[in-house]
């Protein structure tokens, strides 16, 4: 049985220097005391695996080893990665880490029970040769008599997959990020209350941590259909802010280039710029984008999309490069 490790058959090996060679082309170079890279993942069901190099027709999960490599190749060109739909199961998971090496970290909650939380863990990846640990992870939790004070109507109950904010230092600047995955529910109506709720519970945390020089970054798969629908809207409502620049690229697979207007605006990467209460980034932006994996990964399979979604996902990584020193 092969191993995540081993040297990759040839025509496999081939592919994935075209891979590297386009994340040359389209992620920053990683450089230390100078940027940190953040990016936001949804990986579909991001659980088992198929311990083959290929996975056959007859084979469950479809995961296999050399997509997994794929992922793990992209995800090593970040600094600190925010993993959606991480399963139970953390076959995945672990086989990754293994591949990618002692220098990554990883901090994850436990699986969310019940068909709303759908068994899914929240994640968080890095690097440790630039970013560590500052000291706070947690789980956002309302309580019960300000789950209405918060906004009426806004959340009558707990998230259906509670937030995970884990703060972290690079070189001389420490950022707070928090990700979550809002349910998706049977309509956009059914999501609206979650994102009311996270856009004035993060404003409100962000003027708490005023004091403590933090940067707090929100991150993650919030199910916006349209930029600038209810739900955008609801987003960034308490001042949450996204780059004119993240609102441009697609977020998933199925995209249609040629109806951009349709595009689902799913994941996000935002942060408050400031108003005198609520703090502005002391990190400057430089510039993101999301990673087309469909342009080389896996293209020797002539797999339709959906049977790529299963293998790598049905979302691409969305990153944002922050200047720390500069």
């Amino acid at each position: 049985m092969p191993s995540i490790t081993d040297p990759l058959p040839p025509e496999l090996a081939a592919e994935l220097a075209e891979l590297r060679l386009q994340l040359d082309q389209d992620i920053p170079r990683k450089v230390l005391d100078h940027n940190v890279l953040i990016a936001t993942w949804n990986l579909r069901a991001f659980g088992g695996l198929t311990e083959k190099w290929e996975s056959e027709p007859k084979d469950s999960p479809k995961r296999d080893l050399y997509s997994l490599r794929c992922i793990a190749e992209i995800i090593a060109r970040f600094d600190v990665v925010a993993l959606q739909e991480v399963r139970g199961d953390l076959k995945s998971l672990r086989h990754m880490l293994k591949f990618l090496g002692e220098h990554w970290g990883l901090i994850l909650t436990d699986e969310t029970k019940g068909s709303s939380g759908n068994w899914e863990r929240m994640a968080y990846l890095f690097d440790m040769r630039k970013v560590n640990i500052s000291g706070l992870a947690c789980e956002l939790v309302v309580p019960p008599e300000m789950l209405e004070s918060i906004d009426p109507g806004a959340l009558r109950r707990q998230f259906a997959r509670t937030p995970y904010a884990v703060s972290f230092r690079s070189a001389h600047k420490t950022f707070i990020l928090v990700t979550l995955h809002v349910l998706y529910g049977k309509d956009a109506a059914e999501r609206l209350p979650e994102v009311k709720a996270i856009a004035k519970w993060l404003a409100d945390w962000a003027r708490d941590i005023n004091g403590w020089d933090h940067n707090l970054i929100a991150l993650g798969d919030f199910n916006i259909d349209r930029k600038d629908d209810l739900l955008y809207q609801a987003f960034t409502s308490t001042g949450l802010f996204t780059p004119p620049d993240l609102n441009r690229v697609p977020r998933t697979i199925f995209s249609d280039p040629f109806n951009p207007e349709k595009d689902k605006f799913y994941d996000q990467i935002a942060w408050f710029l400031g108003d005198g209460k609520i703090p502005a980034l002391s990190m400057r932006y430089n510039r993101g984008g999301t990673f087309d994996f469909l342009k080389v990964a896996l293209k020797g399979r002539n797999l339709p999309k959906d049977q790529i979604s299963w293998r790598i996902s049905d979302h691409y990584p969305l990153w944002a490069e922050f200047l720390i020193n500069d």
